[in-house]
């Protein structure tokens, strides 16, 4: 029970890792190009965006991707 356990932590901190290293550069770079009303919103107002980003990364992931 103890190794499935720290297995799932490992997990979840590898998954939270990538998210707030996509979650950094998704609010100060990426998310302009998903919605361009945010090119002029000041930076603290874009940190609010990043707990959900963090969770999200998956899916904004692709979104990014996708718009050009």
């Amino acid at each position: 029970m103890e190794s499935i356990i720290i297995i799932f932590l490992m997990v979840f901190t590898i998954y939270a890792i990538i998210g707030l290293l996509f979650g950094l550069y998704f609010v100060f770079v990426g998310a302009v190009k998903i919605d361009p009303l945010l090119k002029d919103s000041k930076k603290k107002v874009r940190l609010l965006l990043l707990p959900g980003t963090i969770a999200t990364w998956p899916f904004l992931i692709g979104k990014l991707f996708k718009s050009k």
